[in-house]
């Protein structure tokens, strides 16, 4: 990501910094190129395993043309969905972890692809999110093609 819509994305998510200079600064400096963000503020994140988030996630790119800001945790062993903020308080599912108001993420720098924390699929810089219901069926989606038989496993049972 490059040009007005890296400027854009990284205003969009600095803007919920403490001192969103010194985030842009961490940015640009720290070799890893991440800074802690709080959520709660402009969004929240359902955390699931990898195993049912990358799924989700092309269930998602199926049903919309543009899914929120989607990251994944160092070794791809979780992924994380930016959703509207209060998502998380409501939230019922079992097996998926959330972070809302009073909780921080590690955010790297807008399209960053390198190892560690990074975007699969980073903010525009509009504000756009994953609506939660959608979330919600495209998870439901996923996990039952999981369950069959032949799913994501390739396992076809005994």
């Amino acid at each position: 990501m490059t040009g007005a819509g890296a400027n854009r994305a990284v205003e969009w998510l600095a803007s919920v910094a403490p001192d969103p200079g010194v985030c842009r600064w961490e940015w640009e400096r720290n070799p890893y190129g991440v800074a802690l963000l709080p959520a709660g503020k402009r969004w929240d994140v359902l955390i699931l395993t990898a195993g049912l988030g990358y799924p989700t996630l092309d269930v998602l790119t199926r049903l919309i043309q543009r899914t929120g800001p989607v990251l994944a945790g160092f070794g791809d062993a979780r992924m994380g969905f930016f959703v509207p903020p209060g998502t998380v308080s409501h939230w019922l599912g079992t097996g998926v972890r959330g972070a809302g108001s009073g909780t921080w993420i590690v955010v790297p720098y807008p399209g960053r692809t390198g190892v560690g924390t990074r975007w699969l699929v980073p903010p525009d810089g509009s504000g756009t999110l994953t609506d939660p219901s959608l979330l919600e069926l495209a998870m439901h989606e996923a996990a039952a093609g999981l369950a069959a038989p032949g799913g994501a496993s390739g396992d076809d049972g005994p």
